[in-house]
């Protein structure tokens, strides 16, 4: 399992993400996307911990908690969503234009 964290001040690092979950048991790793353009933080992370309850323990204790200014939006981690590609508007097939 995966724990979500949201809404996430600009200024976190993984050290200070790492240290919060700490209290709630062993944290594995953690994920902090930053934008590939800025290389700023997203405001919005993905722990794991080593044990599922200590992840359930740490999700109930720090959502809607007050943090470096924000409310936090702590849940399981949601399988990512198959987006269908990069390119073109997620059309496939046949042409939408008829040829002379």
């Amino acid at each position: 399992m995966s724990i979500y964290v949201g809404n996430l001040s600009y200024d976190v690092t993984d050290a200070d993400l790492t240290a919060v979950f700490a209290e709630y048991g062993s944290v594995k790793r953690v994920q902090l996307p930053t934008d590939r353009e800025t290389g700023r933080v997203r405001g919005f992370a993905f722990v794991e911990m080593s044990a599922d309850s200590e992840e359930t323990t740490a999700i109930e204790a720090l959502d809607g908690a007050a943090w470096m200014g924000r409310d936090l939006k702590v849940n399981k981690a949601r399988p990512r969503e198959d987006r269908g590609g990069s390119f073109g508007g997620g059309r496939r097939g046949g042409d939408s234009f008829s040829r002379n």
